[in-house]
């Protein structure tokens, strides 16, 4: 879950005669590992690729979406077999597959309907409803208007029957408005109200893909804003969840105001985000992996905690607690409070700050042997003691590992005669 930079090309909408001829220049399909000629007569290239190239903003490896005219999963296990890949089934239902080749990602789908226009009227939104067929010279297929809606900048249903044919597609209007910085035609955002209790009815973990998505969006805290007023999320997140008035500044200048170079606020900033919209539960509901829900909860445990203060003025306990928890992810915390960073974040870049990295000087394979101790709960009360003690400086450091491994060693004796009940 990161936030991918945007590529900048000059757009071909409004779209001219040419239109095909200098989205192929742009696609470059030469560089891809499945020549053209590889695919059945009737092929289009749709969706994605499609519609950002045409908008100057394909990614150098795009995903390419295909509509074959006819069994696509039997056409990809054929193509994979052929050419060193490997096929996914997506859909056997609707027979769709993925096919990926030297790390590009191929998904077939079978035509519906008798001609490729009646494929593309069952779309979500115009915009992904254009077609580059891959006949010689073919022009782009255009049914639902969606060239225009690329010149006006605006997101605009098909149809609500194609909305409610697949609910997901309510919240991957607003996920597109805020990736594509469009805006929602008036008729498909009352239509995404309306049915906003629809998306109850989908698979959580499809639902959590899509709220990833727009977290990494350069306007995704307005894009999450907007997903909850519009009610999106009231089928999976109790109301109470949402923390709308920090998300409401989770900007990418907000970030740089913070100091975050641009890789740390490519992670940094979804993160955040994804804290401001739900706790661990919240997550277990969409099926988040358990690592990305205890981050969050950790996240909004300690931001809950600081409550407005600066670091410095949380009690020794507390601090190491929020550093051992906050290791890795110390600047998402930062874009949610007001401490001043620039020094915090110095050391926090330093990966042998004792403090802002807290980690015991000897493990605990170590200290049974040493000291003969047996693994358990004990041990791990030693082991945070003695990261606890390397954290504040009171264990003595040596530029000689012998002399700092007995200093730890002294310690850890003090520790458990201290916790061993006194004779009477």
């Amino acid at each position: 879950m990161h936030m991918r930079p945007q590529p900048c090309q000059d757009p071909i909408v409004p779209a001219r005669d040419d239109a095909a001829e200098r989205l192929w220049q742009r696609l470059a399909p030469q560089a891809w590992p499945l020549p053209l000629d590889a695919l059945p007569a009737g092929s289009a290239l749709v969706g994605g690729a499609v519609r950002d190239g045409l908008l100057g903003r394909l990614s150098p490896q795009p995903d390419l979406d295909l509509v074959v005219p006819r069994e696509a999963i039997a056409l990809a296990r054929t193509l994979a077999r052929q050419r060193g890949g490997s096929a996914v089934v997506l859909d056997q239902q609707r027979d769709i597959a993925r096919l990926v080749l030297r790390g590009w990602c191929f998904d077939l789908a079978a035509q519906e309907g008798a001609e490729l226009a009646v494929d593309l009227q069952r779309r979500d939104y115009s915009i992904n409803a254009i077609a580059l067929p891959l006949a010689p010279g073919a022009p782009l297929l255009d049914p639902t208007g969606g060239l225009e809606a690329l010149s006006r900048r605006q997101l605009v249903a098909i149809s609500e029957a194609n909305l409610l044919s697949d609910p997901l597609r309510l919240l991957r209007g607003l996920r597109l408005a805020a990736e594509l910085q469009f805006n929602l035609e008036p008729g498909t955002r009352g239509w995404i109200q309306q049915h906003r209790a629809s998306l109850g009815a989908v698979a959580g973990e499809r639902v959590l893909a899509e709220l990833e998505k727009l977290a990494t969006a350069p306007d995704g805290a307005a894009g999450l804003l907007q997903v909850l007023e519009a009610g999106l999320l009231e089928p999976w997140l109790p109301p109470q969840l949402p923390l709308q008035a920090p998300l409401a500044g989770l900007t990418p200048s907000r970030a740089s105001a913070v100091g975050l170079t641009a890789p740390e606020q490519a992670w940094a900033l979804p993160l955040a985000r994804l804290a401001c919209l739900a706790d661990g539960p919240g997550l277990s509901r969409l099926r988040s992996s358990r690592a990305l829900q205890k981050r969050v909860q950790q996240l909004r445990q300690q931001w809950q905690l600081l409550d407005g203060r600066q670091l410095e003025q949380l009690d020794e306990s507390q601090r190491f607690a929020l550093h051992s928890q906050l290791s890795d992810d110390l600047p998402a915390l930062l874009l949610l409070g007001n401490c001043a960073a620039t020094p915090l974040l110095q050391r926090w870049r330093d990966g042998g700050d004792p403090l802002f990295h807290p980690r015991p000087p000897l493990d605990g394979a170590a200290l049974q042997q040493r000291l003969g101790l047996a693994p358990g709960p004990r041990l791990g009360q030693l082991l945070s003691h003695l990261s606890r003690e390397r954290a504040f400086g009171r264990l003595a450091r040596d530029s000689e590992s012998d002399a700092e491994t007995e200093a730890a060693l002294n310690a850890a004796r003090r520790w458990l005669q201290e916790q061993t009940p006194q004779a009477t």
